[in-house]
């Protein structure tokens, strides 16, 4: 394996912490700059000294002013009632000048507009100049000004700039483009999650000897693992779990193309499901870019001689819990679905016993970790569904997720599918597949 270029340096950061404003008393300072100005109380604080340092901010958060309030006859009292030089940019001086006189502060003058003209030399053979020599030109730069006073008669100017207010208007376009974006994209995205859900089996087929039911908790909205129960006629079942390597849409949309794929062929599964499995390899080979591939378990149960035909295509072994405690594992027999075309696999073959119950899972169930990092794995699966197995199948299904939330409660990095089958003594029930989250 190649190793990866060295990621490049993080950029520091480097931001303007604050400005001072000297005040003669910070209480009544804090209430001009947050009731009248606006601006928001960032901190207030004591320092190591006993000083108490306050922080106000516009409502943007852009700059902070910190009001300080010196000792008498220091060099920084005296800086007090004194032009600060800081300048403040609305977007609507006019709306702004207006809004905050009526909140009593005190502007030195109605806002004016100006009009900067400066030299700039136009080069020979410009379209200004034409063929004459060098000339001088005179762009304009326009914007509105005025100056107020907090309530210390330090004095600050409010400015707009047309290219300013032009990049402002911009910038509020471009966020509401992308808020409409994001709107759309949320939107499409429960559209497909709700198309997905449909893919799951919506109604089971009727058994005598085994009980069933299954679940997918998705880590994305949508995701690539797949799960069926198909009748294929003549008391035959088939149960289908898969996992497609990828996550999100991309792996949604070959999700669905498996199912597509499984459910267009599976009447050639009674007699030969090696067929089945070898048709749905070519078409998934067919219908999705190079390189896309999924893990699959297939197992045709038959419901009178209670025999389970399988084919494990590189997926995690089924795990089969006898009812004498013993535990059989149902390994690989074929490899994954996808990357070549000419491809075959095997069937194996054992019991599915009254009192035995079959468990079949993705990877998100046994990669889990907890706050340490350790995995859930196989061994704590068995445990769960050794210790639940009594229970009907819909309920010893969400009790083993119930016991997999417990030791991972944290958010979901990979989709979490499982299969319960439980045979039964005769005359079975199924258990509808239910959401779990």
């Amino acid at each position: 394996m190649s190793s990866s270029p060295a990621a490049a340096p993080r950029e520091q950061i480097l931001r303007l912490h604050c400005v001072k404003i000297f005040v003669r008393d910070q209480e009544k300072s804090l209430r001009f700059y947050v009731d009248q100005l606006g601006f928001e109380l960032v901190s207030d604080t004591r320092l190591q000294s006993g000083e108490r340092w306050i922080a106000v901010a516009p409502p943007d958060g852009t700059a902070l002013l910190s009001l300080v309030a010196p000792e008498l006859e220091s060099k920084d009292f005296l800086q007090i009632g004194r032009p600060t030089g800081i300048v403040f940019i609305a977007e609507d001086v006019v709306a702004k000048y207006r809004e905050w006189s009526k909140r009593g502060v005190r502007f030195l003058y109605a806002p004016r507009l100006r009009r900067i003209h400066y030299e700039g030399l136009a080069q020979p053979g410009s379209r200004s100049s034409g063929s004459v020599p060098a000339t001088r030109i005179a762009p304009v730069w326009g914007g509105v000004f005025t100056h107020f006073r907090d309530i210390d008669g330090n004095s600050f100017s409010l400015v707009s700039f047309d290219e300013v207010t032009q990049e402002i208007e911009k910038q509020r376009r471009e966020a509401e483009d992308k808020l409409e974006a994001e709107r759309r994209t949320r939107q499409e995205l429960e559209i497909a999650k709700q198309v997905q859900a449909g893919l799951f089996p919506q109604r089971l087929p009727t058994t005598r000897t085994v009980d069933f039911a299954g679940v997918c908790v998705q880590a994305r909205q949508v995701g690539g693992d797949y799960y069926d129960f198909l009748a294929l006629g003549q008391d035959r079942l088939a149960l289908v779990i898969g996992d497609v390597a990828g996550k999100g849409i991309a792996a949604a949309l070959l999700m669905a193309n498996l199912q597509a794929n499984f459910r267009s062929q599976c009447a050639t599964a009674f007699d030969e499901p090696e067929r089945l499995l070898r048709a749905v390899n070519q078409l998934f080979c067919e219908n999705t870019p190079d390189g896309s591939y999924a893990t699959l378990f297939f197992a045709q149960y038959d419901d009178r001689a209670r025999r389970l035909r399988y084919a494990n295509c590189g997926h995690l072994c089924g795990l089969l819990l006898r009812a004498d405690g013993s535990l059989e594992r149902l390994g690989s027999t074929a490899t994954v679905l996808g990357l070549f075309k000419d491809w075959d696999c095997e069937c194996a073959e054992t019991k599915l016993n009254a009192g035995d119950v079959l468990a079949l899972y993705t990877d998100g169930v046994t990669e889990a970790r907890d706050h340490s990092g350790d995995e859930f794995g196989e061994a704590r699966l068995v445990a769960s569904v050794e210790r639940h197995r009594n229970r009907a199948t819909g309920d010893l299904l969400h009790a083993v997720l119930d016991d997999l939330q417990h030791f991972s409660p944290a958010e979901r990095q990979d989709d979490i599918t499982l299969i319960v089958a439980k045979g039964t003594e005769s005359g079975g029930s199924q258990t509808m597949s239910l959401p779990f989250g």
